[in-house]
This record gives C-alpha cells, sequence and structure tokens, in this order.
C-alpha cells in the first residue's frame, strides 16, 4: 500500500496493542537507516511509513526473523482493547488476556473478510471506543455484554446491544455466530452495520 506516493506502508500487528521490545529496538534501528517513519496506529498496529520501496523487502524478513507479523489481505482482525485490570483500579478484567482467547479461537479462520473490526473494553466506560466497532465486548462487574453494528467515520452509530450478562464462553460463542453470519451475507468486505436489518440476522436488541 502506497504512502503519498513517497513510499511503501508496512503494517506490523501488534496483538492486545503490546509492542515486543526487541521488534520496537529493531523497527527504530531501520527508520534510522533508511530514513522512513513511524506511526502507532488507532487500531494499535505499528506502522512504518515511507518505506523506500527498495528496502521494503529486507525490512520485513528483519522484523519477521522477530516474530512480526503483518497486516495481510484474510487475516481476522486484532481486537482493540483497553489497558484493563491489573493496570487498571476500574478494569473489571484482564483485556489482553480475553483478546489472546478471541484470536485463539479464530486466527487460523482463512480468507476473513476483515472489514469489521472488534473491540474489548474492560469496565463500562469504554476507553477502547467499543461502541464504535462492529463487534464490542463490554465487561461489567455481572457478567459480559456485547453490542454489534456500530461504526465510527463521518456518520457515527453506536452498536445495537445484542447480549447482557453472558460468560466468557458465551461472548466467543457470540462473536463465532456473528462472523459466520457476516462471512455468509457478504461477498466483499462490509460493515456489520449494513446487516443490522437483515430479516436472518441472528440477535436481537436487548
Amino acid at each position: 500500500m502506497s504512502d503519498n506516493s513517497m513510499g511503501i506502508s508496512i503494517t506490523v500487528l501488534l496483538p492486545a496493542g503490546r509492542l515486543p521490545l526487541d521488534i520496537m529496538k529493531t523497527a527504530q534501528e531501520l527508520a534510522e537507516k533508511h530514513s522512513f517513519g513511524i506511526y502507532l496506529s488507532l487500531q494499535q498496529n505499528l506502522r512504518l511509513i515511507n518505506v523506500p520501496e527498495a528496502v521494503v523487502k529486507d525490512v520485513k524478513e528483519t522484523l519477521a526473523k522477530l516474530g512480526a507479523e503483518f497486516k495481510a489481505p484474510g487475516k481476522f482482525p486484532l481486537p482493540r482493547i483497553c489497558i484493563g485490570k491489573p493496570h487498571c483500579n476500574l478494569g473489571v478484567i484482564d483485556t489482553e488476556q480475553l483478546s489472546q482467547k478471541i484470536l485463539q479461537q479464530f486466527s487460523d479462520r482463512k480468507h476473513t473478510k476483515a472489514r469489521f473490526k472488534i473491540a474489548i473494553a474492560g469496565c463500562t466506560i469504554g476507553c477502547s471506543w467499543p461502541k464504535s466497532s462492529d463487534i464490542a465486548i463490554m465487561a461489567t462487574r455481572r457478567g459480559y455484554t456485547v453490542f454489534a453494528g456500530g461504526k465510527g467515520g463521518l456518520i457515527p452509530r453506536a452498536g445495537r446491544r445484542i447480549k447482557v450478562k453472558i460468560t466468557e464462553d458465551e461472548v466467543l460463542e457470540t462473536i463465532a455466530v456473528l462472523v459466520d453470519f457476516h462471512d455468509k451475507k457478504t461477498k466483499a468486505k462490509k460493515r456489520i452495520f449494513q446487516l443490522l436489518d437483515d430479516p436472518e440476522f441472528p440477535f436481537a436488541e436487548v
């Protein structure tokens, strides 16, 4: 993907927004060596911008040796999370742990139409903007609440509440149903809010 015709953009995926120190150090060294920029994206990934095309292969191979994975079509979207428990005194759950469980269950899915986004909030304040995501999981002291069909952009909309007071296992089951429905109903990239009024949408508002 080009970045203002000045170079190539490379997105390094950071599950749960965690940036391994060896990748951080090496990315800095590569940026200094090849004069490109580094941007921490709102999706909690590491984006290398204006990378000279001649060194793209070398940059990716160097980071891949450290375990880096890169954004590519068909990959299951990484959940955007707040810092969660135990790092926030308001956090009800360990958001990194739940993010890992989601990825363990779904990241092997092939050819995911990753237009949809997932967010996890460790409490009802929602610092990870859950209600503006396609699939949102919000932890409460009485279980999880799940929203579907939120979006940001020029015409933002809050997600529809589809589950309340459910368990972690039920959260994973709900995600599976939504992802399967999204896959069944779309031939290309499409946001979940565009499917909410489908008569076969699997969840009613609660």
